[in-house]
């Protein structure tokens, strides 16, 4: 009984230990967001995608995004459909605001250099 309540120990300090050491993995798969300025209004931050980077918490508010460098993008949708998205050294676009059941995605940099954007997520 007593080695069978050790082993059970051993396995759930073990799992513990894969689960933390997949956080870790994981977290350094997203893409790092570093915060200019937020307020009750507005949020602006600079996100740098690293090749292979995602970014899983895609803001859904109204956005003005501006490219500081160029890369590709790839969105990827829950039920698995992609698309390509090509941004161009200070090129700014405006993503409206979600409205509705709009479908989640996430974000991944495909190119072969890092990917910089100055966000301003209006709130």
């Amino acid at each position: 009984m007593e080695q069978t309540r050790g082993r059970c120990l051993r396995m759930l300090a073990g799992g513990l230990v894969l689960t933390v050491l997949a956080g870790a993995a994981a977290a350094q798969e997203t893409a790092p967001i570093k915060v200019l300025l937020e307020n009750d209004r507005v949020r602006v931050f600079e996100t740098r995608y690293k090749p292979g980077e995602e970014n899983r918490n895609v803001p859904r508010d109204g956005r003005v995004i501006r490219a500081l460098t160029g890369g590709t993008l790839l969105r990827t949708y829950a039920d698995g459909k992609t698309e390509r998205i090509e941004w161009k050294s200070g090129e700014v676009r405006y993503n409206p605001p979600a409205v509705g059941p709009t479908p989640q995605y996430t974000t991944k940099n495909v190119g072969n250099s890092d990917l910089v954007l100055y966000v301003v997520v209006l709130k």
